[in-house]
This record gives structure tokens, sequence and C-alpha cells, in this order.
């Protein structure tokens, strides 16, 4: 259960929402291994009029097919182009500057800057990317959420400015999926759900697609045959998470697994497909839905007794 209290994200909300007026385009940073749960619903809604540039980060991590089919779907959507760079790519600059120019061919020049805020979750490598525009350290980097703290004002090029903010949070985690994707990436802070929940989740969502990129790194001869449980005990006993007489450290093997997806050591990964986020997304906005309608329900005699009770229904 990931447990999901960004509240001090709001002071962010409120600095994005009074800056965006005097915007022209919105640079949104994406895992790419996970674009959809990484994708932040709040700045959807408070970007919604305004041209957008989706990048996925962190290409050199992410399936390259998978890559390809999440480009075509960001580029279909209204005022929308996407890139995808690597963490570290050398000279990014005039590829987003250029892609950004393109989204507002009405700006540029002395009197008429461009002005783009640059935004994502905490731990999408925001500040890695920032440094690589400047070509030198500015921004401070690090492999825990917020670390970025407070709004930068950044000037690309001589009419191309670049407004930074601290990575954002959603008030509400809606898709139970991107929960954990964000998790076992590592957008969430790690007192906000147990590794070895999220590492059984990792390689359930792993192992259908990337079956072989596991067996070799463990080298497991039949993943097939075991459950959940027990391919992360074998990660346990081959990478030595072993207790006094041999018995396998869960949360131990739970740390390397979520390790070894995050550092790469299982390939180049991805978690989601467009059309299975978009399944996960309208199942749990049903749900969620169905949940929200027995709130406002009258109680019958019986839903009266039930709360005495405490029986109340989930939600």
């Amino acid at each position: 259960m990931i447990q999901w209290f960004p509240g001090h994200m709001h002071s962010t909300r409120k600095a994005i929402a009074e800056r965006l007026p005097e915007i022209d385009a919105v640079i949104e940073l994406l895992d790419a291994r996970l674009p959809g749960s990484s994708a932040n619903p709040l700045l959807a809604e408070l970007t919604a009029a305004k041209p957008k540039l989706k990048i996925l980060n962190k290409q050199d991590l992410a399936d390259p097919a998978l890559t390809t089919l999440w480009l075509d779907h960001l580029r279909a959507q209204a005022q929308t182009q996407a890139l995808a760079l690597d963490a570290g790519e050398a000279a990014p600059a005039q590829k987003l500057i250029a892609a950004c120019r393109a989204l507002v061919p009405g700006r540029g020049g002395m009197v008429k800057p461009v002005r783009v805020m640059i935004c994502g979750i905490p731990n999408v490598g925001k500040s890695t990317l920032i440094n690589s525009l400047l070509g030198k350290r500015s921004a401070k980097t690090g492999d825990e959420p917020g670390i970025t703290k407070t709004e930068q004002r950044l000037a690309l090029a001589s009419d191309f400015i670049l407004f930074d903010t601290p990575g954002m949070l959603w008030p509400r985690l809606v898709v139970p999926e991107g929960g954990e994707h964000l998790a076992a990436s590592g957008g969430i802070g790690r007192n906000a759900y147990d590794d070895v929940e999220v590492a059984l989740a990792l390689l359930a969502r792993v192992r259908p697609r990337y079956a072989d990129r596991l067996a070799a790194r463990y080298k497991l001869a039949d993943l097939a045959a075991d459950s959940d449980e027990g391919l992360l005990s074998a990660v346990g006993r081959q990478r030595g998470g072993l207790l006094p007489g041999g018995r396998v450290n869960m949360q131990k093997a739970a740390e390397m697994a979520i390790h070894d997806f995050r550092s790469g050591a299982w390939g180049r990964i991805t978690l989601e497909t467009p059309d299975e986020f978009g399944q996960w997304r309208a199942a749990a906005e049903a749900a969620d839905a169905q949940r929200q309608a027995r709130r406002k329900a009258p109680k019958t005699p019986q839903r009266q007794q039930d709360a005495a009770k405490g029986d109340t229904p989930a939600g």
C-alpha cells in the first residue's frame, strides 16, 4: 500500500499557478520507463491551455521500442511535442530550445523572449538535465526526491528564459499501478511504501515482457515455475541477501531488486504502454467514482447499522 501524503507540494502548485499567465510553453519531464505514471494529472489540469513539450528522460534505461510508442502517443495530443533524452545527454539545449520555439512561433527576439516553465515529479532527473542545458553544475542533484526547493530563472539563450520549479506530486493517488511504478523508480520517498510489496509488484510487472533479462541477471533456469515471492527469494539467494541459517532476507532482496531496476542492471525496461496505462486509469477512475457515489448515497437502515458497527464499506 502506497501511503500518499504530498501535502508539502501545495506551495509548489501555488507558485506554478501564479507564474503560468506569463509563460508561453510548458516542459514536462517524464520518466521514459513509466511515462504515464510519472505524468502529473494536476499539472495537466493547470496547464491545459498551454503548448507543451513532453520529454521522456532516462531513455537510455527504457525499452527503445516502447519509447517510440510513447513518443507517437504523446505527439498525437493537441499542442504537444515530445522528445526522448538520455539522463546525462551532453548537449540537449539546442534540441530542446528548437522544439519549444516550434510550439510558439510567434515568440522570439529580445522584445518577445520565449518564456518556458519546466516541471516534473521529484527525482525524474530535472536538475541533471538543467545542468546539461547550462553546461555547468548549477542545480543540485541527488537520488532522493525533493532536491530542488525554490523556483530558478535560467537564461538558455538571449531570448529564451527557462523557469525551473520544484518537483511536484499530486494530492491523491488514484491509479494503484502508477503508485507502484513511482515507488519502484524513486519518485516517492522511501517512507511512503513497503520495499517488499513494491519489489513484488515490480517483478510481477516485468516478468511477462522481460523474463529473459531477469533469468540472465539472477542465473535462473525457469522463471515460470516460481511465484513472485519465489522469484524475490531467488534474487536474495543469488545476490547474497541471506540471514543466519541460510534464510532469505526478503527486505534485503527487495532492496536489491529495486536497485537493479533503477540502475539498469536488468537492461532497458519500460513498465507500461500507453494502452496499459489508459486501461489502469479508466478502471481506477471508475472505482473512484463508485466510492464517491457510495459516500454521497443516503444511508439506509442497514448502512446506518453497519456504520455504527464500523462495517462501512471501504472508500
